[in-house]
């Protein structure tokens, strides 16, 4: 009896002085969402960090929105942006070194960058980012994305493109920091705005993130 009390004693301790999950807010004027950053991308990771504790999201806009495929911000240009100005070409100074890994299921909180031709390495824009919602997707599908991209999914990676899907065709060329927890319906929302040619909402959708 005195060992299982000191076994669980000492389970206790070890619950107690593991380190907590940090978690974000991004509120938007469709609701909120929650997302949690991953260990695996570090440089992605505490430089969003260094950015909600600067307020630097606040109030900027998802300034692309595509339905079925994602929802885009972080342009610190979009900030009380006119509508007729062009949008998507703003960050800091700097750009973040590729960290891929992970992939882009439903939810993947992921780094926008510009094309191959100019950046042959995938390096991440400075302070944009996509969240993606993405479609499900079929065995033929991801057959053919694996093949294409040399990649090899899982069982599990298999079925959660199954049920929640994402896209994997961007699997292996944009770096996936995070993913959302809480508030999945919250994209669909955002997704389906209407949205002026360049994919832009007609009606702004404004952000704030700050920790939970």
């Amino acid at each position: 009896m005195k060992k299982l009390l000191l076994a669980a004693f000492v389970l206790s301790l070890c619950v107690a002085c593991s380190p907590k999950q940090e978690l974000y807010l991004i509120e938007t004027d469709l609701g909120t969402m929650t997302v949690k950053l991953y260990d695996s991308t570090p440089q992605h990771r505490d430089n969003f960090k260094k950015l909600v504790s600067e307020a630097y999201y606040d109030d900027l806009l998802f300034h692309r929105v595509i339905a079925g495929f994602m929802v885009q911000g972080g342009d610190p240009e979009s900030r009380n942006a006119p509508a007729s100005k062009r949008l998507g070409g703003g960050g800091p100074p700097y750009k973040i070194p590729a960290e891929i890994g992970a992939y882009h299921f439903k939810g993947a909180l992921s780094a926008a960058r510009q094309g191959d031709q100019v950046n042959p390495e995938k390096k991440s824009s400075g302070s944009q980012f996509y969240v993606v919602q993405g479609k499900v997707q079929s065995d033929a599908d991801l057959k053919m994305m694996a093949q294409r991209k040399g990649l090899t999914y899982s069982a599990e990676d298999i079925e959660k493109y199954k049920t929640i899907g994402g896209t994997p065709f961007l699997d292996n060329d944009y770096t996936v920091f995070g993913e959302v927890v809480d508030g999945m319906d919250v994209i669909d929302k955002i997704a389906a705005v209407k949205t002026a040619p360049g994919d832009r909402p007609l009606k702004d959708v404004k952000m704030k993130i700050r920790k939970k």
